[in-house]
């Protein structure tokens, strides 16, 4: 074992002295390439970070933490009437933020204790694929037609996806059922609409901090008022959670006005709405985190830190590797990758049935950590990506991986298995067929 452990420290020096030695510092592209990574890690921390994500890993941890499993269940487990329990399971993902192997575990969870197929299969799919951070990033960077064309996309992906295999495997769903032992209610700690509550403030907090401008022409209508009032709504909203810490969570009323008068003060001086938020964060866990009345609300930050811990460092590989391999395109810029545009055009440009099912299987067995994908489309589609497999590629990556397939295996079996990925992988590349057919 020791032996083992060396060699592969040597075959690492060796491989970090090699790439140093022949760098091709004088070539032009490779120059490029590593200033449009910078240039890119640079753009998303400055516009994505902490005005979306940070807040957003927050929203995950209100999940992990004060909504149980046992309500989970009641909703979309195998009692619950189909309707409710595909509507539940197919929208649940946009409050998640979990890539293809992250939602596993709860997947396993479900599906062992008694949860239909169908409804599991449902939510392993649209867990990854409509997170409430992707949905923002990709309306954001992609287009607001993207951002609703996936959300669209998921949605009935998931129940079309959930309900075939259903309907292929129910003389084995209708054993499960008669033999199913009733599960157990479980009562919550809090009533559910104060969890709502707390919940839904956070969203809307978030949703408004990251409301994008409208085009330069337009100067009027909803869309151009929300952006020109985001931060008094934002603001309103704060209030609103200052209430949800003291009435709901039950935490010191004199530590969270304090921390809410500094958020205040922080934002009427500073230029920037960066500082304020990062307050008001840095406020909440420190409140929560000393907080000895309940131990859910230390919870809920030790939560939160642990999904940030989980992404924001593939989050980051994800960003650096998508500006070297593919450029840097955001605002005004436009700064080339080390692959040359031509092959991605070539490969998955246009809107062919080729370059669609090329994309659908590509996404399906690459790994996307949480949001990845979005920087990296953000550059194939710079390079040449058409926007039928741009979708196609949304659509089967972040809920699919060679990983996520080795796990789902384990649970339900080779033949499930080889059945799921080909029913995301046509459905993806149909997708991509008719929105690239339209926009």
């Amino acid at each position: 074992m020791e032996r083992k452990k060396e060699i592969k420290i040597l075959l690492w020096i060796i491989t970090v002295f090699v790439f140093a030695y022949f760098m091709p510092i004088e070539n032009e592209r490779f120059n490029e390439a590593i200033m449009a990574m910078f240039d890119l890690s640079k753009w998303y921390a400055q516009e994505h970070v902490i005005l979306c994500l940070l807040p957003a890993f927050f929203i995950a941890g209100v999940i992990s933490v004060f909504v149980s499993q046992g309500a989970v269940m009641k909703y979309f487990g195998a009692k619950a009437k189909k309707w409710v329990a595909y509507t539940i399971a197919s929208v649940s993902g946009t409050i998640l933020a979990v890539c293809s192997c992250t939602i596993l575990p709860l997947f396993s969870s479900i599906h062992k204790r008694g949860a239909g197929l169908g409804p599991a299969i449902a939510f392993l799919y649209s867990g990854p694929a409509i997170n409430i951070l992707a949905i923002i990033l990709t309306a954001r960077i992609l287009g607001f037609e993207m951002g609703v064309a996936r959300i669209i996309g998921a949605v009935v992906f998931a129940i079309v996806i959930g309900s075939a295999m259903s309907f292929i495997y129910r003389k084995e769903e209708k054993a499960k059922r008669d033999e199913q032992i009733n599960f157990p209610e479980i009562p919550e700690k809090r009533p559910m609409w104060q969890t709502s509550f707390h919940f839904f403030t956070l969203v809307l907090i978030l949703v408004f901090a990251n409301w994008g401008k409208p085009g330069d022409d337009v100067t009027s209508g909803t869309w151009f008022w929300f952006w020109a009032n985001k931060w008094y709504i934002t603001a309103g909203f704060g209030l609103l959670l200052i209430y949800s810490l003291i009435a709901i969570l039950k935490l010191k009323w004199q530590y969270v006005i304090l921390a809410a008068l500094a958020t205040a003060v922080s934002a009427i001086i500073s230029p920037s709405p960066l500082i304020p938020m990062v307050v008001g964060i840095a406020g909440i866990s420190i409140i929560t985190l000393l907080d000895k009345r309940d131990p859910d609300n230390k919870e809920w930050t030790l939560s939160t830190w642990d999904f940030t811990k989980q992404i924001m460092p593939l989050l980051a590989i994800g960003v650096l590797a998508a500006g070297f391999l593919l450029g840097s395109t955001h605002d005004n810029t436009a700064m080339a990758g080390i692959i040359p545009n031509g092959w991605v055009a070539n490969l998955v440009g246009g809107n062919s049935v080729f370059s669609n099912f090329f994309a659908s299987i590509v996404g399906a067995f690459m790994y996307f950590a949480t949001l990845t994908e979005v920087p990296i489309l953000q550059g194939l589609m710079a390079a040449g990506m058409g926007k039928g497999p741009a979708l196609a590629l949304l659509l089967a990556g972040p809920s699919l991986s060679l990983p996520n397939m080795l796990v789902i295996r384990g649970v339900m079996g080779t033949q499930k298995t080889i059945v799921y990925v080909l029913l995301v992988v046509v459905m993806a590349t149909v997708s991509g067929l008719i929105y690239g057919g339209f926009f």
